[in-house]
């Protein structure tokens, strides 16, 4: 089958969630002997056209005029859509249903959208204003959760799959070293975009109780964004700003080693579809403290491989770090727990569920 993958951003350049996910969906559908095409926009620096792991890359310039620009946009998207003449296009949230939708109407190429978060639990003016026409006209639809699932369906009632994000797992099979854990102390990782809708504020609050219980307890920081200092002054004003390290954005492959040197992995999010880190986490076998929020009671269950609070409850997130940090033989049996469940988020497994929503697309 000829694919084309539509994806607003993409690696090298930008590694958050959405990109990283077309990625690896691109390299296993190109393993599996697809010919893969991703349309994304051009960052300096970058080639135009080139070919990586098995699959092509197409960067198109985009204007950053209003409204106009994103048509400029779309219009290089089907004139390269109409070049490759695919079987299928893929767009790889809501806001890239639409170019994939005139292309259907223009080129009689049929599509499938894949929604991502955001743009179903927070859209934009203008997803709420194209989300119903490119859920309705889609040859297929997919949802990462059974719970962003209803919330399309209330948008548009109609069939909607329910594929989730995978992941490598033989990126993640490497064990770190005794001494590379001591030199942790109890660690307590956050890894994400340092944003409000991410609840870092009340993590770091929650410090204040855990290091009163305990002593050696670490929180380390990996991403960066826009509150970044407001975090920082705040632990500053709470005294734990010495056991607060905020290491800033780091390579999307070398997370994997503060994953595996830390004891318990959070994420207070107020937000979230299916957060790729989440997943990666229970890979790296982490007992996981996290939000109950959007998608995520579906794959964390309390005292099984993790612990639910309610969005912007500090009080929780401590006790949970808390008794996880004293239970060592708890912290086991959770993390033993995750690396068996995480099996089932294997690329080789998702691009399976993937090719089927892709047959009944092109039917």
């Amino acid at each position: 089958m000829k694919i084309v993958i539509l994806v607003s951003l993409f690696p090298p350049r930008w590694l958050a969630g959405t990109e990283i996910a077309a990625y690896y969906m691109a390299e296993h559908l190109a393993k599996r002997g697809h010919e893969v095409h991703v349309i994304t926009s051009l960052d300096e620096g970058l080639p135009d056209e080139s070919c990586e792991k098995g699959f092509y890359i197409h960067r198109i310039p985009q204007n950053k005029i209003r409204f106009f620009g994103a048509l400029f946009f779309w219009r290089a998207i089907i004139g390269t859509i109409r070049k490759i003449d695919p079987d299928l296009v893929h767009a790889q949230n809501l806001h890239f249903g639409m170019p994939a939708l005139i292309s259907k109407k223009m080129l009689k190429i049929p599509y499938a959208v894949w929604a991502q978060g955001d743009d179903v639990y927070h859209p934009d003016g203008f997803i709420k204003l194209i989300s119903k026409m490119v859920i309705k006209n889609a040859d297929s639809v997919i949802a990462l959760t059974g719970d962003m699932k209803r919330v399309m369906q209330n948008i548009y009632d109609r069939d909607i799959a329910v594929v989730p994000n995978g992941i490598n797992l033989a990126d993640y099979i490497d064990e770190p070293s005794i001494k590379d854990r001591a030199t942790m102390g109890k660690g307590i990782l956050f890894v994400g975009r340092l944003e409000s809708v991410k609840g870092v504020q009340y993590l770091i609050r929650a410090m204040k109780k855990v290091r009163n219980m305990i002593p050696d307890a670490r929180l380390i920081i990996v991403g960066d964004g826009k509150e970044r200092e407001m975090l920082e002054s705040l632990s500053i004003h709470l005294g734990i700003q010495d056991y607060v390290q905020f290491i800033g954005k780091v390579p999307h492959e070398k997370v994997q080693t503060f994953m595996q040197q830390a004891d318990v992995f959070v994420l207070p999010s107020l937000s979230e579809g299916l957060p790729n880190v989440i997943i990666e986490a229970m890979a790296c076998g982490l007992p996981i403290v996290v939000s109950r929020v959007g998608g995520i009671p579906e794959i964390i269950t309390n005292d099984t491989n993790g612990y639910l609070v309610e969005a912007k409850d500090t009080e929780s997130i401590a006790n949970f770090i808390i008794l996880l940090l004293q239970d060592e033989k708890l912290r086991k049996k959770l993390s033993d727990n995750n690396k068996q469940l995480v099996k089932k988020y294997s690329w080789e497994n998702v691009i399976v569920e993937l090719e089927s929503v892709y047959q009944l697309s092109i039917k």
